[in-house]
């Protein structure tokens, strides 16, 4: 692996490969579980199962019958309507808990999910997730009382910990170079399926009388969970796995059948097996992703999916239901509501599909970041208009600014969809080297996963502190994240992984961080000899 050379990201290498036949036929497999997509979905439905617990929780939490049998208070607080503070009313650490519960476990189970995604590869840890998130839906749709619901909860989590671990991960390195944006997305893809099936279910079972709709809601996220659960065990495992763990001629088997039988894969397959054998020469990744040279990945990896979670989005997908019923919607209006933005967060996922490796991640950061912050500022201003500081107010039906307030939300969920959603799974994912890849991943989910628990345990209490003004608190940092991805976050698109270092060497900031003996391009010995920009 020869090195020293000073490059620039134009001259990175476009491996040969198309979509395969074998790559369409895992995707209609997974097609049982939503919406087909034309690569390894059975693996992006590990977003399915994320998503639906997303989607699922803000809806039960404003049934009635579920508060009633399970959080009392809040349901008394909820019963005497306008007379009180709304932004108050759904103000209470338990509840918070039960949504809360699941990100604080994702966490935990992030790290150890590491170790399983490296020693039995990515399908193995999808595998043990999708299991988890089976039992855990089983209890939590036969629970009689809120320490089931936790458990439940808990068992949910370390699901969602395997899962959003293993297969962004997966996908990167299943797809090529081109096409890795795209194809990545899928994960994202299934999360808002999953999210908008959830807010759909929650309309349906919301009006049974009998008033147990909140467990057919619970209890149906195992549907998810078993496609992922059966559907890894179909699953390939992808070459730069299989070469990691001793396999080398089954790894250059896949390539060439994921690639195409047609496709000479010598030189990506040759790249692959000299970046693992570089990567058996780091004996702690935990250790060495500290290193001066991966200054950049790190950063990225804990600075993207904390910003992901300031963006306020999970304000609106998990407590959807719960804030436009705050807002003054009624019980139906505020689901529907719900439900509306579920749409519009599936269509404009797609957008971020078929536009990422054309335009790129930076341009859809920064304009998705700029139309955030006009939106919160907008809803945020309107609710002061009409509860002030009181809280005390509602939204009459027929009234101009309820379609006002929904629409806007719904253009902040579009700019989200496009942006920081689907990119704050990808870029972590495409950025670092083998040797620390599952180190990597794992600091991103558990990064993501913290800052989810904080928010969804605090996001009530900091409503009926903050009122209004929580909407200007998230637009501040919708601006701070943005201008972050101007400076520091380099183009990423189109660049093979094994040769993303090239991306950093010749960014204005981090080149500083990496050696000219750090930069490797292929294991022929090419050295590609661009000058950098003046600039």
């Amino acid at each position: 692996m020869a090195g020293g050379a000073v490059v620039s990201t134009g001259a990175a290498k476009d491996y040969p490969g198309k979509l395969t036949l074998f790559v369409f036929f895992t995707c209609v497999v997974a097609a049982t579980g939503g919406l087909i997509f034309g690569y390894d979905v059975v693996a992006a439905t590990g977003g399915l199962i994320f998503g639906y617990d997303i989607g699922i929780s803000g809806g039960v939490t404003s049934m009635d019958p579920f508060l009633k049998k399970f959080f009392p208070e809040v349901f008394r607080k909820k019963q005497a309507s306008n007379k009180n503070n709304q932004y108050c009313k759904y103000d209470n650490q338990l509840l918070q808990t039960f949504t809360s519960s699941l990100y604080l476990a994702a966490l935990v189970a992030s790290f150890f999910a590491a170790t399983v995604t490296r020693v039995l590869g990515r399908k193995w840890s999808m595998f043990g997730g999708g299991l988890t998130f089976l039992i855990g839906a089983a209890l939590n749709g036969a629970a009689e009382n809120v320490a089931m619901l936790i458990i439940g909860r808990i068992l949910l989590g370390v699901g969602v910990g395997f899962a959003n671990q293993s297969v962004p991960v997966y996908l990167s390195e299943m797809a090529p170079a081109r096409l890795r944006g795209m194809l990545n997305i899928g994960f994202q893809l299934m999360i808002t399926i999953g999210i908008l099936a959830a807010e759909l279910i929650n309309y349906g079972t919301a009006k049974i009388k009998a008033g147990w709709g909140w467990r057919v809601s619970l209890a149906l996220a195992a549907v998810p969970a078993g496609i992922i659960t059966l559907g890894a065990l179909f699953l390939p495992d992808t070459p730069n796995s299989l070469i990691d763990r001793g396999h080398p001629e089954a790894a250059e088997r896949m390539l060439k059948r994921i690639r195409g039988s047609d496709v000479d894969v010598s030189e990506e397959y040759a790249d692959l097996v000299a970046a693992s054998e570089e990567s058996k020469l780091v004996q702690h990744p935990w250790r060495n992703i500290l290193r001066r040279k991966y200054r950049a990945q790190l950063t990225m990896a804990i600075c993207i999916p904390f910003f992901q979670q300031l963006t306020g989005i999970n304000v609106i997908m998990f407590y959807a239901p719960v804030l436009f019923d705050t807002l003054g919607f009624k019980s139906d209006a505020s689901l529907m509501s719900a439900v509306i933005t579920g749409l519009v967060n599936v269509f404009a996922t797609l957008v971020s599909i078929f536009t990422v490796d054309r335009l790129g991640r930076r341009k859809l950061f920064l304009q998705g970041g700029a139309q955030m912050m006009v939106c919160q500022v907008v809803v945020g201003t309107l609710i002061a208009a009409k509860f002030g500081t009181s809280g005390i107010g509602d939204i009459p039906k027929g009234d101009a600014a309820a379609a006002v307030v929904v629409l806007f939300i719904c253009v902040y969920v579009a700019g989200f969809a496009w942006s920081w959603g689907p990119l704050g799974w990808l870029v972590p994912s495409e950025i670092f080297p083998l040797e620390i890849r599952p180190a990597g991943q794992s600091i991103n989910v558990s990064v993501n996963m913290l800052f989810t628990f904080v928010i969804a345990q605090a996001f009530l209490t900091m409503l009926c502190h903050m009122k209004f003004g929580l909407f200007y608190f998230f637009a501040g940092w919708v601006v701070i994240m943005t201008v972050f991805i101007a400076l520091f976050l380099p183009e990423t698109k189109n660049v093979p992984i094994e040769e993303m270092v090239l991306v950093w060497k010749s960014h204005w900031f981090w080149s500083r961080f990496i050696a000219d003996q750090d930069v490797h391009v292929g294991t022929n010995h090419v050295h590609v000899q661009t000058k950098l920009a003046a600039a």
